[in-house]
């Protein structure tokens, strides 16, 4: 479990890279007095082709990530009440706490996806 919040956090962290290497760049002029902004060489539809892309990495990843996270949890839970079904109450709460949690992980994929599309 803990090297499925580690893989998406790194995830989550590649994808919001890979967004801001994407971003329009600007530099300044080489030998310019003025310091003028010089736009790089990069086309607009180029840059929403490639937060287009990286959001839909971010949204698609966290979601396969948190689908495989929800059916360990289930399995685990499934798998122990078999073995005591006397803590079947308790099993059930605690697996339904840790689905919120893997939802919200997965919410705060698609949130970082949509700062990607209409922020960067």
């Amino acid at each position: 479990m803990k090297n499925s919040i580690k893989a998406l956090i790194l995830t989550l962290f590649l994808a919001l890279s890979l967004g801001i290497a994407f971003a329009p760049v600007k530099v300044y002029a080489a030998g310019s007095d003025d310091a003028a902004i010089v736009k790089a060489e990069t086309n607009d539809n180029d840059v929403v082709v490639a937060k287009a892309v990286t959001a839909a990495v971010v949204v698609s990843v966290v979601a396969g990530l948190g689908a495989v996270s929800m059916c360990l949890a289930i399995m685990k839970v499934a798998d122990s009440t078999a073995r005591q079904p006397e803590v079947a109450g308790r099993l059930f709460t605690m697996m339904m706490l840790g689905l919120v949690f893997i939802e919200t992980a997965i919410i705060y994929g698609l949130i970082v996806a949509i700062f990607i599309v209409f922020i960067l």
